[in-house]
């Protein structure tokens, strides 16, 4: 891709960005999360309700096609580094991308902590995926996120690869390993890094996605491109809710020890295309940037967008990982 194309297409995704950021600064209130203080938004979701959110209230936010996938979902106060909390911590209204492209398993085996193995596809390839996330309304406030991740093995079973990719695609439930994971707010830094154990920061980070065009630009340290996304939205199907819920579990090390998180996706609309065409990702400089490069990327396999979605996060719990030659 051209450089006056990228940049072409960067100053496209700002402006269509705009219209997505929210338009006011609201005021802020300090809250603790074990030994750290974070600012919040006064009025908000997590100032009101410390996640034990009012699912009534919640219903009658326009934004939130409704609220039946959680109150079948019950939740455990639970003790954590981050304090006394509340699992699983709730995504009424969400909207994601996810890129994913075909790299040498030797490269991805490379960034792996010892004890995970990637997910191949074929002997020598396995699955890396970029991701972007819209959270509007939720237990910690409207934020995003953005992601490079690796599919990997699960971790307490030593099947064969390919049938682990079978399994995972035809009921929707993958494993993976995130290497970058920044985020916009404060609340979702501390939580995500000292609770969940991802490799989480805050920066400028900006996610528009709708069913005509999906845009993303996360910022670099000097306020820079380190990833920007700019392609056209596949065309979407709509879901009932509770018809396609599908699952994630995402493996870390938390005070030393491993333990898996998993989240559960309602999907609402959702659409999937495995040609590159309109797709344009630029990687610039950074630390998201950085992870790409070294897993190698060899080509975009496929890219799915869901314009709207919602998530069950839960805490992380502990898990064995079992030693396995590099």
């Amino acid at each position: 891709m051209s450089s006056s194309r990228q940049e072409s297409d960067a100053r496209t995704a700002d402006r269509r960005l705009a219209d997505h950021r929210p338009a006011v600064r609201r005021e802020t209130v300090a809250v603790d999360l074990g030994d750290r203080t974070v600012q919040v938004p006064k009025g908000g979701l997590y100032d009101r309700y410390r996640m034990d959110t009012d699912l009534d209230e919640v219903a009658r936010d326009p934004r939130v096609s409704g609220v039946d996938f959680f109150r079948q979902l019950p939740r455990t106060r639970v003790d954590s580094v981050i304090g006394p909390t509340l699992t699983p911590n709730f995504y009424y209204r969400i909207s994601t991308a996810r890129l994913t492209m075909a790299a040498p398993s030797r490269a991805i085996r490379a960034r792996l902590p010892k004890g995970l193995a990637p997910l191949e596809v074929v002997p020598g390839l396995g699955l890396v995926s970029v991701m972007f996330f819209r959270y509007d309304v939720c237990d910690i406030d409207f934020y995003t996120e953005a992601a490079v991740g690796v599919a990997v093995r699960p971790a307490r079973h030593g099947r064969l690869g390919f049938f682990d990719l079978v399994a995972g695609l035809k009921n929707e439930h993958l494993h993976s390993y995130v290497l970058s994971l920044p985020v916009s707010t404060e609340i979702a830094q501390v939580r995500g890094h000292d609770g969940y154990g991802f490799p989480k920061w805050v920066t400028a980070l900006d996610v528009g996605i709708d069913a005509r065009r999906t845009t993303a630009r996360v910022a670099n340290d000097t306020g820079g491109a380190d990833l920007v996304l700019t392609a056209s939205t596949p065309k979407q199907t709509a879901y009932p809710s509770g018809e396609r819920v599908g699952s994630l579990t995402s493996y870390t090390s938390v005070n030393g020890g491993w333990h898996s998180t998993l989240s559960q996706t309602n999907v609402l609309s959702a659409g999937t295309t495995r040609s590159a065409r309109g797709v344009s990702i630029e990687v610039g400089k950074g630390r998201m940037a950085d992870d790409l490069r070294s897993l190698k990327p060899l080509r975009i396999i496929q890219f799915d967008v869901m314009t709207e979605g919602q998530l069950a996060l839960h805490m992380p719990v502990p898990t064995s990982v079992p030693s396995r030659n590099r």
